[in-house]
């Protein structure tokens, strides 16, 4: 890819350091998930959270723009596998209504970040 502006490296880019922030606090609030859930709605949750910018920054590593669009629409699938097991976690009382809100906000602008990210590659 060859125009990335004043971007040097995915570290850079708000979209990949807002994921690393929700990579912070799911696994904070997984920790106090029951231990019954360590290999299943723990595992996967924290799984779909790391490969949120985890695809960004794969993504980055492309010089096609197709392949970086690619890895953001991976990106966005595993953003919304966090949001789908965020709602199961407050329904199974495993978060406050308040923390799922919080963290379905932070979804939320991260999702339309990626969004936007692939729209200005696609253009």
């Amino acid at each position: 890819m060859t125009d990335r502006g004043s971007v040097e490296s995915y570290r850079d880019l708000e979209v990949w350091q807002r994921g690393i922030v929700l990579v912070e606090r799911v696994y904070a609030v997984t920790d106090d998930f029951p231990d019954r859930e360590q290999y299943e709605l723990t595992s996967q949750l924290r799984r779909a959270v790391v490969a949120i910018p985890s695809n960004v920054a794969e993504g980055w590593g492309y010089s096609s723009r197709d392949q970086y669009v690619y890895y953001l629409e991976q990106a966005r699938s595993s953003l919304l596998e966090v949001e789908t097991q965020i709602i199961i976690a407050e329904r199974l009382s495993y978060v406050t209504e308040e923390t799922r809100d919080e963290l379905l906000e932070q979804t939320t602008v991260e999702s339309k970040m990626l969004l936007s990210l692939m729209r200005s590659l696609q253009s």
